[in-house]
């Protein structure tokens, strides 16, 4: 959709005049770009700029992690269609949503956004750059309309925690965001205690983005996301020194040549992308049986002819959207698992999960994120 950006700025700021009231309690905070934005808080009318924001959103407000949402991305029933139906089986209001395209692929409407009076628009920081070539943080920011960004998948290690404490200050529920950096926190430092007292050989682990989900091979994960995870999990992720940044691909020979002695696909039911597709359905309630013969499909391609891991079975599907959320800590001790089975056996990453849901998130939990040819 074209616009009229100096029309839809003018009508915008009469609607502001007339309609929105003085800004109350207004704070500055940082985002994780660094930029100084001043927002009234605690704010009412929130847009998503990715659907899946919703996941530390949830975090936030247990009640109805949809209360102040007056939009959001459609990206959310295509890539996690379980979760969505979950969430409108329990809110059904959502389906009235109004909905917005990307801001990265330019279908994301401004007037639309502008006509919901919202109080903050957040984005994810990998869609920066398309948003400061649109000019929108300016032109928002001429009708009052603050603009923050999160990162819960560039750097999501170095970023989830203050992502969590701005959506804490944002939603005026601040220890509620310390109590879960918290939780997050110590769930990490279960593993990493044991990895530093036992300083084991650190496996060689090939993580495959999205197996399945095109013919091409194979997407992985460069020195962050779960290419960091890996490395916390007390493994060395292969495609560090191949991939300069969070994510990259590697092809066939490099993964014959590496050779490496664990491999962690992720996946999820992505019918509404690739429909049929040789993706590994985990995720929320996932028909755990379905799941392990498509991944035992998945090993029988070019690229892992002969690997160490194929041969010793050690190979995993770990539901893709961990890459996308603050709950990585249940993913690192997951990994931790099946890198380091000996050191432990006490570590539960379900019963992780399943606290985090009994302590913080609106829905009640189903297992189905994990699945192993080597529990067969």
């Amino acid at each position: 959709m074209r616009l009229n950006l100096k029309a839809t700025a003018l009508s915008a700021a009469m609607l502001l005049s007339t309609v929105w009231p003085a800004l109350a309690d207004t704070i500055t905070l940082k985002d994780v770009t660094g930029r100084d934005v001043e927002v009234s808080v605690p704010v009412k009318h929130v847009i998503l700029g990715e659907g899946r924001q919703i996941y530390f959103l949830a975090a936030l407000n247990k009640e109805n992690p949809f209360e102040q949402v007056v939009g959001w991305r459609d990206d959310l029933p295509k890539a996690d269609p379980e979760t969505y139906a979950a969430y409108l089986a329990k809110y059904p209001e959502i389906a009235k949503l109004p909905t917005f395209g990307g801001m990265k692929d330019g279908t994301f409407d401004i007037e639309q956004a502008v006509a919901l009076k919202p109080d903050v628009i957040l984005m994810n920081v990998d869609a920066k750059t398309a948003t400061e070539e649109a000019g929108y943080i300016e032109k928002l920011g001429k009708i009052g309309i603050p603009l923050v960004y999160v990162d819960f998948r560039e750097k999501p290690m170095e970023n989830t925690e203050p992502s969590m404490r701005i959506m804490g200050k944002l939603m005026a529920k601040e220890q509620l965001a310390e109590d879960f950096i918290k939780f997050r926190s110590d769930s990490i430092v279960r593993v990493t205690e044991v990895l530093a007292k036992a300083n084991p050989q650190k496996p060689v682990v090939f993580v495959e983005r999205a197996g399945g989900y095109s013919d091409d091979c194979c997407m992985s994960f460069g020195n962050e996301n779960f290419g960091k995870m890996v490395e916390i999990a007390g493994g060395i992720n292969m495609a560090k020194d191949i991939i300069p940044g969070t994510f990259g691909t590697v092809n066939p020979e490099q993964i014959i040549a590496s050779n490496p002695e664990q491999v962690i696909i992720t996946g999820g039911m992505w019918d509404a992308f690739v429909p049929g597709g040789d993706w590994v359905g985990v995720g929320y309630g996932a028909d755990i049986n379905e799941a392990r013969a498509k991944l035992e499909k998945l090993t029988e391609r070019p690229a892992f002819t002969g690997v160490k891991a194929v041969k010793d079975r050690q190979v995993h599907a770990i539901w893709h959207q961990f890459y996308n959320n603050p709950y990585q800590f249940v993913a690192i001790q997951e990994i931790a698992k099946w890198l380091h089975p000996e050191l432990f056996q006490d570590l539960d990453p379900e019963a992780t999960f399943k606290e985090l849901h009994e302590r913080f998130l609106p829905l009640d939990y189903k297992p189905g994120y994990f699945v192993s040819l080597k529990d067969e």
